[in-house]
């Protein structure tokens, strides 16, 4: 049986790390609207191709983000959405193009949020994340050049959390509306999200 499942969740809430061990533990696709738009760069909408928007620096289209989600999930058999829908008319075109058999929503208070963003540090020869906290490397060589991004500094954190709820707030109702969505702890280990996750995923 192939799985189609959406996982909801602020930044920091860890949806690409539960959405990669979902895709692992269910053989299926993890789809991220990253993914799906350098994927499909150069494909032909009504409205122009990802690329041209992408190049000008400029957010891509609903319109646009919708076609290519759409032809990553037709082409995909079973998948975990992560990333996509990030307001109401993509939730609600969504809806429309698929049956969803579980919509998860990863709880994770604010602070903890906060807590992780700007915990990040990342490896400029790697690019590897760490965190001060939580995955700290042992060894000093890679300590010493583990730099801070502008984006998980405190202020961009925190504005990034506002735009999140501004937009997404809609989205989780929506769900919640239509009776799809169920809500996971998000603060508990990674290991026991993922057990919670795959709960509601099996039943």
């Amino acid at each position: 049986m192939s799985h189609r499942i959406l996982l909801l969740g602020a930044p920091g809430a860890g949806k690409g790390t539960q959405s990669r061990k979902l895709a692992e533990e269910f053989g299926i696709e993890h789809v991220t609207t990253g993914d799906a738009l350098r994927a499909n760069k150069d494909m032909e909408t009504e409205y122009g191709t990802p690329r041209s928007f992408m190049d000008a620096g400029e957010l891509v289209p609903d319109p646009v983000v919708n076609e290519i989600v759409k032809a990553a999930l037709e082409d995909a058999d079973g998948f975990v959405l992560d990333g996509y829908p990030r307001n109401l008319s993509q939730a609600e075109y969504l809806s429309e193009i698929t049956d969803l058999d579980a919509v998860v929503f990863l709880d994770v208070g604010e602070e903890e949020l906060v807590n992780r963003l700007t915990g990040r540090r990342m490896d400029p020869e790697t690019g590897d994340i760490y965190h001060v906290e939580f995955d700290w490397p042992e060894d000093e060589a890679i300590q010493e050049r583990l730099v801070q991004r502008d984006d998980d500094e405190e202020d961009t954190v925190r504005e990034r959390l506002r735009v999140y709820h501004e937009n997404t707030e809609p989205v989780i109702e929506h769900f919640r509306e239509r009776g799809d969505l169920v809500e996971v702890d998000g603060e508990a280990t990674p290991a026991d999200v993922f057990e919670r996750i795959r709960d509601v995923v099996a039943n």
